[in-house]
């Protein structure tokens, strides 16, 4: 059994999170000692784990909140877990695709900035009224 500060630092979760995640009934089933402390095992770790994940693909605590309703009804609801994670890697991968054109364009300006800096290509830009000089 692991103590809130533990799980907190095994989970990468500050202790006020962990609490603020127990509170709200993200973390359901959370045992307590002879002290009335929360207390977690492997089982509570593993849970966060995913709680953070889905954190981190974007659900919101809403979300997660239905989510944790579904798990609890058990394979009954396995569809509808099924849909609500589908749904969301859709957003990620539409978010994944974003973020690829948005590192193409940066690639692009870096080697259009090399290109300019080794005299392979004129400067020009679009914001600053850059005349070159002309022929004589």
């Amino acid at each position: 059994m692991y103590s809130m500060r533990e799980t907190s630092q095994q989970c990468h979760l500050s202790y006020e999170t962990l609490k603020y995640y127990c509170n709200i009934g993200l973390i359901p089933n959370v045992s307590r000692d002879e002290h009335n402390y929360r207390v977690f095992d492997d089982q509570d770790i593993a849970w966060i784990n995913t709680l953070n994940c889905l954190k981190k693909c974007g659900m919101s605590l809403k979300e997660i909140k239905a989510y944790i309703a579904l798990c609890l009804e058990g394979e009954s609801s396995i569809m509808e877990r099924k849909a609500m994670l589908a749904k969301k890697r859709d957003a990620l991968l539409l978010k994944q695709q974003e973020i690829q054109a948005s590192i193409d364009f940066i690639d692009h300006k870096q080697q259009l900035y090399d290109d300019i800096i080794d005299k392979k290509i004129p400067y020009h830009s679009y914001l600053v009224n850059y005349h070159p000089p002309k022929g004589r």
